[in-house]
């Protein structure tokens, strides 16, 4: 059998890193390595992505004095902020040689502008090591997207407005970047809470494989409005099949190990993090249903913002 090519899945804080979501708009990620730039259409129309709901449990309030953790960026908000994420796919069929599919790191300067019940994005010049990737990536520079916030701070929607001329390839690398990073959004649960309390933020991501996320978060420090949370982050699928993007077939899951850690600073303040880092890596094998054909996956990604 042929080398079995499967789309690198983004996930995850934003942050999962490597979910099973089968599409974004187009595909939430394409096969990595094709960074083509003259291959498709320019997309231009905003498409608006909805955000599975999120659930918090307190599990420990924290130290006194403890107060509720409410986001109160006033609109007219303005924040610049950087969004840097890598996503590395190693895939193995049977005992055929390891291929790299991983997709290039992308780093997305955005000036962000606080709205009623959301944010405005504009992104900036992204820079990135694959030269056909950051040429086309160069005329997406003015691109917008925008996501809207429920009172908690949890994402409920994702919208991207491609620059006129961006091509299919810089608009999929946009848009996976995002979704990583919305899978990774810290919630804040409706109580009242003091350094150290914990607390779980748990998410459905659906897609080709339904997965139940559980983000448990740490109240590590407070300084103000500022707070620097820590994360841990599992992933479990709901069934035992991957359903392949585009009606492809499916996959039978045979493992699924997917944990992720991390910190960052939040300003109460502002929409987007301040700062911080979360990564997530594992393993990943399936087989083809009614075939000898085995599958196996190295997956890691990194979600981080940059001052």
């Amino acid at each position: 059998m042929a080398a079995l090519l499967i789309p690198a899945r983004c996930g995850a804080l934003f942050v999962a890193v490597a979910v099973g979501c089968a599409t974004l708009v187009s595909g939430c990620s394409g096969s990595a390595g094709n960074s083509d730039t003259d291959d498709v259409e320019p997309a231009a129309n905003e498409v608006t992505v909805p955000i599975p709901p999120v659930q918090t449990h307190v599990l420990d309030p924290g130290a006194e004095p403890r107060s509720r953790l409410t986001p109160s960026s006033a609109p007219g908000t303005e924040q610049n902020a950087t969004l840097h994420t890598e996503n590395g796919v190693h895939q193995q069929v049977d005992n055929q040689p390891d291929q790299n599919f991983s997709t290039p790191p992308m780093t997305m300067p955005l000036a962000a502008t606080m709205a009623d019940g959301g944010v405005d994005l504009i992104i900036g010049a992204i820079t990135c090591p694959d030269a056909n990737l950051q040429q086309a990536l160069a005329v997406a520079e003015g691109s917008h997207a925008g996501l809207t916030f429920a009172a908690n701070g949890a994402v409920t929607s994702l919208q991207i407005t491609p620059a006129a001329d961006a091509s299919d390839s810089a608009r999929r690398a946009i848009e996976q970047a995002f979704y990583q990073a919305v899978y990774q959004t810290v919630v804040f649960p409706d109580a009242d809470l003091g350094v150290g309390a914990v607390w779980t933020i748990e998410q459905q991501i659906t897609g080709g494989v339904t997965l139940d996320q559980v983000a448990t978060a740490s109240l590590l420090a407070r300084d103000g409005d500022v707070l620097t949370i820590g994360l841990d982050v599992a992933q479990t699928p709901r069934g035992d099949v991957w359903n392949l993007p585009n009606g492809a077939g499916m996959l039978d899951i045979d493992r699924y190990d997917m944990h992720g850690t991390g910190q960052v600073t939040i300003d109460l303040r502002m929409p987007l993090p301040v700062e911080g880092t979360v990564t997530m890596a594992g393993q990943q094998a399936y087989h083809v249903p009614n075939d000898v054909t085995h599958l196996n996956q190295t997956i890691n990604t990194t979600v981080q913002w940059l001052k």
